[in-house]
């Protein structure tokens, strides 16, 4: 697999010159292991109840958000992860600023929150939409960037992922939903005139990757075709975020060394 630096966005990224496909083979007891680390280190972070993590999943319709969560944090004590997810804003959400109802759900101190969706819905589905104009989504890039170093100078750690699939991957995957009974209540014909708008969306995802890019809150473009690719690499780039924290176990409470339970 390739070094995780590759993965991370570069100024000027253009997502049609990279590879959304791998033809590396995923190693599923490389896999597994990783899994069990970032388990150890979930723990670890829960124990502690200092720091947070917030990992953010962007990606087109059937880019595998979902599948991501279900598969990456599976072996993880639910009590320290909450997945949440960001549709278009109820009335009451529409009417108060646009990162409103995301500050309600970071993630609290020992906790890990991944946002399936997020607050880039706001100058991804906007912008292509026209509800917003070219001004006010550049005053959302730079609110973004202030909100983002908010949460990492009060102890969150961030990593943002955007699964990166094919057009021709994505034909399949909604093919797929279409032929399986089972998978229909997966489809939104929505979904079809969103297709419609591609290149629209691609530009929209390079420009907010690219002006919201930060050392504290970094972007990596995710190949996504092969589904246990991208969870190998997703797993790899959580593990090393973990690690980077330094967590530690709190240290021992004196009074607890010298009781003896009857």
């Amino acid at each position: 697999m390739k070094a995780i630096d590759e993965f991370r966005a570069k100024p000027g990224l253009r997502l049609r010159d990279k590879d959304a496909a791998s033809d590396s083979k995923p190693d599923k007891a490389l896999l597994d292991k990783m899994l069990d680390d970032i388990s150890d280190l979930q723990e670890m972070l829960y124990a502690e109840r200092q720091r947070k993590l917030l990992v953010v999943l962007q990606g087109t319709d059937t880019s595998g958000k979902d599948g991501t969560v279900r598969h990456l944090f599976s072996k993880i004590n639910p009590m320290g992860l909450r997945a949440v997810g960001f549709r278009a804003p109820t009335e009451i959400e529409a009417g108060h600023d646009f990162l409103w109802r995301i500050h309600r759900e970071v993630p609290k101190a020992g906790e890990i929150a991944v946002f399936n969706r997020s607050h880039y819905e706001d100058v991804l589905v906007t912008r292509v939409l026209g509800t917003i104009t070219a001004q006010e989504c550049r005053r959302r890039y730079a609110q973004i960037r202030d909100f983002e170093r908010l949460l990492a100078e009060s102890g969150t750690a961030i990593v943002k992922l955007f699964l990166h699939i094919s057009k021709d991957e994505q034909k399949e995957r909604l093919q797929e939903r279409v032929d399986d009974p089972h998978k229909h209540w997966k489809f939104d014909p929505e979904d079809l005139k969103q297709r419609e708008l591609w290149k629209n969306y691609q530009k929209a995802y390079e420009d907010a990757i690219t002006e919201t890019d930060a050392r504290h809150a970094p972007w990596y473009v995710v190949p996504a075709n092969s589904k246990r690719y991208r969870n190998e690499v997703v797993a790899r780039l959580l593990l090393e975020t973990l690690r980077g924290m330094r967590l530690d176990w709190p240290p021992p409470d004196q009074r607890l060394l010298m009781l003896k339970v009857r």
